[in-house]
């Protein structure tokens, strides 16, 4: 008896031009988040930016921050900005860390 994984397609496997963001737009995403960090769920930040974008490509713009670790979502679903330039900066030069 053969076993079948089945996975969701994750927004960013979607090659959908209609939902690839610009750059202008993933960092206006990126500097609200980090602006209003923890104050908002997912759907109120959608509804909150300073400019108004697709749903898809919030999402898409979402998944990606929260694969690039500069996002996550605490036990409350509030999306929190968690990239800190300042800490990178003092262990960058560090042996055991791999740039």
């Amino acid at each position: 008896m053969e076993t079948k994984i089945f996975r969701k397609k994750s927004y960013m496997e979607n090659n959908d031009i209609a939902r690839s963001p610009t750059l202008q737009t993933v960092l206006m995403v990126e500097k609200f988040i980090d602006d209003n960090s923890g104050e908002y769920k997912k759907t109120e930040l959608f509804k909150k930016l300073p400019k108004k974008v697709m749903w898809q490509t919030f999402q898409v713009i979402m998944e990606y921050l929260k694969s690039i670790h500069k996002i996550a979502y605490d036990n409350e679903g509030y999306v929190v900005y968690i990239w800190n330039p300042e800490f990178y900066e003092k262990i960058k030069n560090r042996a055991e860390i791999k740039i």
